[in-house]
């Protein structure tokens, strides 16, 4: 198995140093040059990750990271995969990399990076650190976009890490949003439901690797700390918390540590999001009572702040996600799934893609439902389109000219009625947002030929392989 050849957030910069894709910025502002350059990196094909450093009004040294993950070159560091692989090639490898993998608990450490720096009580403060503003519409400063926050299950006992964002209040006080059904929220609904604090750690500046992992759809009940154990082939070092008694990286950048009170609401947000909207708007969110803040000298901000997709969140979740819903769809039965990738321009979410070969009547509509009802395409998705196995499902040209020439309006459309999605929903009118109702529909597309008669459709006007084969050799220099 590869080697993971980091152990946290610096020793990966280095590496990415190393092959020619970290640029560092100076004398940006936190007010609006981070967030716009971040939103231009985005969007631009091939950029590099940015470090942003004397940032005006903190000391040198306190910098944000963006742009980090949005490389298939930076996605194999972080693995420990070969560099220069082709993107669904990639995608194959890091499913391969997270198989049949046997859970490693973290360790627990008496030191470590994290405790160069420990503020309490009065010395609690959370814009001490160069809190950009993402948006130039968002209702605030959110140090939680390239972090994750952990909780423990007060039934259950196990520890999640999951990535839901997180604005500033003020010094001491941050907010804690978080979409339904999440499986953070499932635990901090367990304490309000007792009339309880929740405990949560939020990790900003985390290892990569662990980071992805909290991004990631893990089943109910495996710890990401486990999952990320796993992968890596050693256990993750952390210390317990002072308050908490949660398990935090001994070697991450930043973490704030304290309870959210289910009697503590305020005013949060609005949020530009993954959607390419501010589409959840202002509302009263629970807010966490900062107890302590740990971090290391010259702290890094990782910021990974959602833009109008195609942008990083939706590259690396595509990587992460698309080998996922195929595995989720053969743990369901359906045979002969050849390939699936959940689309950039979705946001990895809204826009799902499954090429099948097809086996029998109804095996076309059968991997469309359950890609639309598992767990990677339950949350907010919209549309599943089911192509044959000649469609390069992560080539959207391919898929939409399958699904313009292959499926008829009338008969090869299914329509799933109260979906689950989210107030960060764009179509979801705001009088039902206002009542909870948070569902939408689904559209599954069969794109594929009509099986019983498959045999007889058109062929397609494109060369045979032994004929583009040919063609290359012959005359292949044209395009090099």
């Amino acid at each position: 198995m590869a080697k993971v050849a980091y152990k946290d957030l610096r020793e990966w910069l280095k590496l990415v140093e190393e092959i020619g894709e970290l640029k560092v910025v100076e004398g940006a502002t936190w007010q609006e040059d981070i967030g716009m350059a971040t939103e231009l990196l985005n969007h631009t094909p091939g950029a590099p990750a940015a470090i942003f450093d004397s940032i005006p009004g903190y000391p040198k040294g306190y910098r944000v990271l963006t742009n980090a993950l949005k490389s298939e070159n930076r996605l194999a560091i972080t693995f420990g995969l070969p560099l220069g692989m082709p993107r669904f090639e990639l995608s194959t490898e890091l499913y391969k990399r997270t198989q049949n993998l046997t859970p490693l608990p973290p360790v627990y450490v008496d030191d470590g990076p994290i405790l160069e720096n420990v503020h309490e009580g009065d010395e609690v403060n959370v814009l001490e650190f160069p809190v950009p503003k993402w948006h130039e519409m968002d209702g605030g400063r959110y140090i939680g976009t390239g972090s994750y926050d952990i909780t423990r299950d007060p039934d259950e006992g196990w520890v999640n890490l999951g990535t839901y964002r997180v604005m500033v209040d003020d010094e001491k006080h941050v907010f804690f949003y978080i979409s339904p059904g999440k499986h953070g929220r499932i635990h901090r609904d367990k304490y309000f439901a007792r009339k309880e604090p929740c405990p949560v750690v939020v990790v900003v500046g985390g290892d990569p690797l662990l980071y992805l992992a909290a991004a990631s759809e893990l089943p109910y009940g495996l710890s990401e700390y486990d999952w990320a154990g796993a992968v890596r082939g050693e256990p993750f070092e952390v210390i317990k918390g002072k308050y908490t008694g949660l398990p935090i990286p001994a070697r991450a950048e930043i973490a704030i540590e304290g309870f959210a009170h289910y009697d503590d609401l305020k005013e949060e947000g609005p949020f530009g999001e993954w959607t390419g909207y501010y589409a959840s708007g202002a509302r009263q969110e629970p807010r966490i009572e900062v107890k302590a803040i740990y971090h290391r000298n010259d702290p890094i901000i990782l910021g990974s702040p959602p833009n109008r997709p195609p942008d990083e969140l939706a590259f690396y979740r595509a990587f992460m996600r698309s080998p996922l819903l195929k595995e989720e769809l053969e743990k369901a039965g359906v045979p002969d799934v050849v390939a699936t990738w959940c689309h950039e321009a979705g946001g990895a979410r809204m826009f799902l893609a499954v090429s099948i070969k097809q086996r029998y009547p109804g095996h076309a509509t059968q991997a469309g439902h359950i890609a639309s009802q598992c767990h990677v395409g339950a949350y907010c998705g919209r549309y599943v389109v089911v192509v044959d196995d000649d469609i390069d499902v992560t080539n959207l040209e391919e898929v939409i000219w399958a699904m313009s020439s292959r499926s008829d309006p009338a008969t090869s459309i299914d329509i799933i009625h109260r979906a689950w999605s989210t107030h960060l929903d764009p179509r979801i009118p705001p009088e039902q947002k206002e009542k909870l109702a948070l569902w939408n529909s689904r559209a599954i597309i069969d794109a594929t030929r009509p099986y019983e008669w498959r045999d007889k459709f058109p062929a397609v006007n494109m060369p045979s392989p032994e004929v583009r084969k040919k063609t290359m050799e012959k005359w292949g220099y044209l395009v090099k």
